[in-house]
């Protein structure tokens, strides 16, 4: 039963993602954001007009972090075509001696086809066109609509926080249960505030460090570079790979040899695993760390099921999850095995704790 239980949860998970995706992202906001819109409450700002300041707010910087992009995106659409062509050709020169046995390969495809593969080619691509542009026609106004609900929902959620932890502490009955419950809610608020404040910093120093870098060895576009390197380190490992291979391939278009943007990639190689291996773990809280074996597993298994954004929120759910651990008696030694830490999880509401 629990088996088959699993089964249909990750398969439920998986079905639903269009709508779990933006409800998970703005409940993670909601505890990000509730301290400060509760402190905005206590200088005297109403309730529903801090969280409409704080929605606003973050609504905004969004808007202008995509504004900000848009002159080196279109840039970089323009000249994608140019770029895709040199690459080929550098690719063709390394694998010249392997250019034989490509056009006999060829000619043979072409007589089991029975057509021309000049024909075969065209309507591949026109096939590959369409289906870029139906994808993108498709998954734009979903994206667009995913965004305004986790607005919406974080909103109201910050609106009526008071109300959300009142009715969560009236569910327990006992008086101790209900003091626990309400300082697992703080302090999941305190994680992730801590956890993704230290991150969101250390992430914006690493942008900075790679778009000087990629502008000083003469990259297209430091700015993206920066901007992409920030993003992406959200995602633990999966980001760091990506970043490195982008720049490595964009290097091998740009420049000659291969000398040179291998020294690219090694460069932003070094940046991000200086950050991984001492920057990170000097600045995030040692309660916060996680164990490696199992943030690796969790972003894996986030990206099978929502791909993108399933690897976004991974850690920061794995944080809220050790969190509830520490307090549910069944769950501490399963929380114990999260951390990345040798010292013992504290047991919480034990005597002398």
């Amino acid at each position: 039963m629990i088996g088959i239980f699993l089964i249909l949860a990750f398969g439920a998970i998986a079905m639903a993602r269009d709508f779990l995706m933006p409800l998970s992202l703005g409940i993670l906001l909601f505890f990000v954001f509730s301290p400060i819109c509760r402190g905005m409450v206590r200088m005297g700002v109403p309730r529903p007009i801090a969280a409409a300041l704080i929605t606003a707010a973050l609504f905004a910087g969004l808007v202008a972090a995509a504004a900000s992009l848009t002159v080196p995106v279109s840039n970089v659409m323009e000249n994608a075509p140019r770029l895709l062509f040199e690459l080929e050709s550098k690719l063709d020169r390394l694998q010249g001696s392997m250019k034989g046995i490509q056009e006999a390969a060829e000619k043979i495809d072409e007589l089991s086809n029975g057509g021309s593969d000049d024909e075969t080619t065209i309507k591949a691509e026109t096939q590959s066109e369409d289906s870029f542009l139906n994808s993108l026609a498709r998954t734009t106004p979903q994206l667009f609509a995913q965004l305004a609900f986790t607005f919406v929902l974080l909103y109201f959620m910050l609106a009526s926080g008071h109300l959300l932890y009142k009715r969560i502490v009236q569910s327990f009955s006992a008086i101790s249960d209900k003091r626990q419950a309400l300082e697992a809610m703080y302090e999941i608020e305190e994680s992730l505030g801590s956890y993704l404040g230290a991150i969101t910093l250390i992430n914006a120093c690493l942008g900075v460090a790679v778009g000087l870098a990629m502008w000083l060895w003469g990259m297209p576009a430091p700015l993206l570079f920066g901007v992409f390197a920030f993003a992406v380190n959200f995602v633990p490992y999966v980001g760091a790979v990506a970043g490195v291979a982008l720049s490595t391939v964009v290097a091998l278009v740009t420049m000659p040899g291969v000398f040179q943007p291998v020294l690219v990639g090694l460069t932003y190689f070094v940046l991000t695993s200086t950050e991984g291996q001492f920057v990170t773990p000097y600045f995030v809280s040692r309660r916060l760390r996680l164990n490696t074996v199992v943030v690796f597993v969790t972003v894996a298994l986030w990206a099978w099921l929502w791909s993108v954004m399933g690897m976004i929120v991974a850690v920061p759910m794995l944080v809220v999850l050790r969190v509830l651990c520490s307090y549910v008696p069944g769950l501490r030694s399963f929380g114990n095995f999260l951390a990345g830490d040798d010292e013992p999880e504290p047991v919480k509401g034990a005597a002398g704790s």
